[in-house]
Order: C-alpha cells, then sequence, then structure tokens
C-alpha cells in the first residue's frame, strides 16, 4: 500500500503535462516522474519487481484521481 502520496508540476506553467511525485511503501521511500502519456520513471530506487506492477496501477489511479478528475 501507498502512503504518503505527494504530487507537484514538473514545469511553471501548469498547462504543460507532468508531475513528480513522491510516496512510501513499506516503509521505503520512492519518487518519479508521471509523464502525459501515463509513462512513469523512477528518479529513486526501483521498486522490487514483485511490487512493481501493482504500484505503478495505484499511481495511475491516485493521478487520474487528483489530476485529471478535479
Amino acid at each position: 500500500m501507498i502512503t504518503h502520496f505527494q504530487f507537484k508540476p514538473l514545469f511553471a506553467n501548469k498547462e504543460m503535462p507532468g508531475w513528480r511525485f513522491s510516496f512510501y511503501h513499506n516503509k521505503l521511500k520512492y519518487t518519479g516522474m508521471y509523464h502525459r502519456n501515463g509513462d512513469i520513471e523512477w528518479t529513486s530506487n526501483k521498486p522490487p519487481e514483485q511490487y512493481e506492477e501493482a504500484l505503478k496501477t495505484q499511481i495511475h489511479e491516485l493521478m487520474l484521481f487528483h489530476v485529471y478528475d478535479q
């Protein structure tokens, strides 16, 4: 489960899509970039393979809720 999820725009011009995000999972902090096409680029250590797909799904859901459903 993701905790302490945060995001902010990549660019000062908020009309340009792209966001930085961070969260904790199993007491480890992860950071990355969420691109406008939905691609996720990890900027910290990549999560273990066994968790990566589930975490990506949760990030997509959170971004859809917080960014696109406003």
